[in-house]
């Protein structure tokens, strides 16, 4: 028998609260607003897996920099822009639907390397302030995505697509539309969809395959073997009563979306299990000591970079192929400024964070922009208060974390002082 103090101290309930007080406080946020919105559950749920299906990817993208040590990579916003100039050429070429997504992606591997290799050089030159320099190169960059778009692209550099120039003027146009015979609306979303019930059964099916083949390969033990399986088949039976399965009853699955989020997630997890990852990890806990064991501390945190940017290019082009159009001059803006806020109100630091915390905090953050306006229009009659609420809250929970980081420095120094 395992006795009470030890139990305490396993299980401090004032640490767990303190540890992860920005998720409790956005479950409870999130439950007030659902319950004044108004909406009901299925439609809730209709958006919450439209939204989750566009932007879980690039809120991943954020995972390696910040166990590298580097913080919310903020310059993510460059990596939307290289997606958006490739998106634009692969519009002018003509390359539709599924092809022309996979070029774009293609197109977006050199141009947000690059990028990333530049951003993850000028970062190291301003060790322990890589969030702010992340954000100033962002709005530095956008001020040259907008010399490009407005002045080079259309004038310099003629486009003879329709619908991509200004009319009457020089310029790419202010929305550029993904619809047309030469766009690639849906290109990944409309590949395979399915019910609810349906993605729920395969996913599951999937994640017991995957864990029982990490048991007979020895990478797993028994006991997470079985809450693995045991999870899945009680996700299913729940599914089964009829009041559950009502509540999805609106939800289409996006499979191959769903599934390239589900290969980034594996990405992360063994990318953290190779002599690469392993360095990322010694960076992101002590660069002295990692300098001191041989490893080259700013390459490594170059390459943390530059995953992250072509991440964040990729996951800005399964973003606009799911809208079906994007705005030339904006779309681009918030990508690292509501990815940040997501991942962090997920219970993430901006020293420690999983695919479990970015998943969660994806969840929560957009049922929150979902429900927000709603319950501020029923509450004080105006809509817009909820608008402002919830950009407020996406400050704020950066802010928050940021403090609380600070916080915890300061303790654990006095802790070593004791």
């Amino acid at each position: 028998m395992i006795p009470v103090h030890d139990l305490r101290k396993k299980y401090d309930i004032g640490e767990l609260l303190r540890a992860n007080a920005v998720t409790i406080m956005f479950v409870v946020l999130c439950i007030i607003c659902l319950i004044f919105s108004g909406q009901t559950v299925p439609y809730v749920m209709y958006e919450l897996f439209g939204r989750l299906s566009r932007n879980a990817f690039i809120v991943l993208a954020l995972i390696l920099p910040i166990i590298a040590g580097m913080g919310i990579n903020f310059a993510i916003t460059i990596g939307a822009m290289a997606a958006q100039i490739s998106a634009l050429w692969v519009i002018e070429w003509g390359i539709s639907g599924l092809g022309g997504f996979l070029v774009a992606m293609l197109m977006t591997v050199p141009i947000a390397g690059f990028f990333g290799y530049l951003i993850g050089n000028l970062l190291n030159k301003m060790k322990g302030q890589e969030m702010i320099g992340g954000l100033i190169l962002g709005y530095f960059a956008n001020g040259l995505y907008q010399l490009l778009f407005l002045f080079i692209f259309g004038n310099l550099i003629p486009l003879n697509a329709p619908g991509l120039v200004i009319k009457g003027s020089t310029g790419v146009a202010n929305t550029i539309d993904l619809s047309t015979d030469r766009g690639f609306k849906y290109a990944l979303d409309g590949i395979w969809n399915v019910p609810f019930g349906t993605g729920l059964y395969i996913f599951c099916g999937l994640f017991v395959v995957y864990a029982v083949a990490k048991l007979l390969l020895k990478k797993s033990d028994k006991k997470k073997t079985l809450l693995t399986v045991g999870i899945c088949v009680a996700a299913c039976i729940l599914y089964q009563i009829p009041a559950v399965s009502a509540l999805f009853a609106m939800v289409k699955v996006p499979m191959v979306t769903f599934l390239v989020v589900a290969l980034l997630c594996l990405f992360n997890n063994a990318l953290m299990k190779t002599r690469l990852g392993q360095q990322f990890r010694a960076v992101g806990q002590s660069r002295t000591v990692a300098n001191v064991s041989g490893i080259n501390v700013d390459k490594v945190r170059v390459i943390a970079i530059m995953i992250s940017t072509v991440l964040a290019g990729w996951g800005q082009l399964i973003f606009v192929q799911n809208m079906g159009s994007f705005q030339t001059y904006g779309a681009h803006e918030q990508v690292g400024l509501y990815a940040g806020a997501a991942i962090l109100v997920g219970g993430a630091s901006i020293r420690k964070a999983t695919n479990g915390q970015a998943l969660l905090g994806c969840i929560l953050f957009h049922l929150l922009f979902i429900v927000a306006p709603s319950a501020g229009k029923n509450l004080f009659g105006d809509a817009a208060i909820g608008e402002y609420f919830r950009v407020f809250i996406s400050y704020g929970v950066i802010a928050l974390a940021l403090v609380m980081h600070a916080w915890s420095g300061i303790q654990s120094k006095k802790k070593k002082k004791a």
